[in-house]
């Protein structure tokens, strides 16, 4: 059995479809499935049982002898929350738990980072194990991913395989849920169809232009090909970058938003909102050695490919993956 935790969610759905595709249908689905807002990408996904977050230790207990593998992408997402009590609980607690039951049990752990833990880039861009103690996180999620990272890093007893992906930018189909965290294409594409216009943010730093604040935009295609490889490889055990390796502009990716949908671009800049104004990252790109030397070879998706993708596959049909 394949456990995936945060299955109902954006990351962790789009996983169960593609280890569906590849046969697979020995799967554990593991969320908080009473929110009917995410129930599509749930409930076509073949699996042997749909367990609630919050009884899963109890149902592993009992039913768990068969686990071979787990992706622990199940997290509180949400940047601007400031409660870290929410946090500690679903963030680092239960995933200390799931550690410590993978590293009893001998099972290969995949789990979900951030690249939020990377703060405002001051250590640069780098998995190195020794710079996760030097990090800054700018909000308390980002704090939350880099305090398991570095408890994980602590730990004498680990599963026999385990990665950390600290995921930089990811779009793509299936987080139609996420409100205000859903993608700046999934928000362009709406706002274009509704106005025929896109609001960007202005940025608040006279050495960044306008729209020219960069991430690194990855589809979320291409984060589930980097699971799939982990599956399957013979990689080292610790912390991934799951980025493209190349920073794009918000400019950019909102052009490429305009063009899948054969429009020119109109776009107009809006004040950042305060409650994000002093910790907005305006610069983030991955540093893919460590994935490369592991053996990863595929090449990312373009910003234009991807986008075009989600658009025309996805968001004007209204379809999950």
């Amino acid at each position: 059995m394949i456990v995936i935790t945060g299955a109902a969610g954006f990351i962790g759905s789009c996983l169960a479809r593609k280890l569906n595709d590849e046969g697979y249908k020995n799967l554990v689905l593991a969320d908080d499935f009473s929110r009917t807002d995410k129930a599509r990408n749930w409930r076509e996904k073949a699996r042997i049982a749909a367990v609630r977050r919050d009884g899963l230790f109890p149902w592993l207990e009992r039913m768990g002898e068969e686990v071979s593998f787990v992706f622990h992408l199940g997290a509180r997402t949400d940047t601007t929350e400031q409660d870290t009590a929410v946090f500690d609980e679903l963030n680092l607690y239960y995933s200390q738990r799931m550690w410590e039951y993978c590293a009893e049990r001998a099972i290969p752990l995949v789990y979900a980072s951030s690249a939020a833990t990377y703060g405002g880039g001051e250590q640069g861009y780098d998995d190195a194990h020794e710079l996760v103690e030097k990090l800054a996180p700018l909000n308390p999620y980002g704090r939350s991913k880099n305090d398991f990272d570095a408890w994980a890093l602590q730990q004498s007893k680990a599963p026999p395989f385990w990665a950390g992906l600290k995921f930089f930018n990811v779009y793509g189909p299936n987080e139609y849920h996420k409100g205000r965290m859903a993608s700046v294409v999934f928000h362009a594409f709406h706002q274009i169809r509704k106005t025929g216009s896109m609001k960007l943010f202005r940025s608040h730093r006279p050495d960044v232009a306008d729209g020219h604040q960069s991430r690194d935009f990855i589809y979320v295609r291409d984060v589930v090909e980097v699971m799939w490889f982990l599956f399957g490889a013979t990689a080292p055990s610790g912390l991934y970058n799951v980025g493209t390796g190349r920073a794009r502009t918000f400019l950019d990716l909102t052009t490429a938003t305009f063009r899948a949908l054969q429009l020119e671009p109109k776009i107009e800049f809006i004040d950042t909102p305060v409650d994000i104004r002093d910790t907005y990252q305006y610069f983030t790109e991955a540093r893919m050695d460590k994935l490369r030397q592991a053996g990863y070879d595929r090449p990312f998706q373009s910003l234009e490919e991807g986008a075009r993708e989600y658009v025309q596959q996805y968001l004007l049909p209204n379809e999950v993956w």
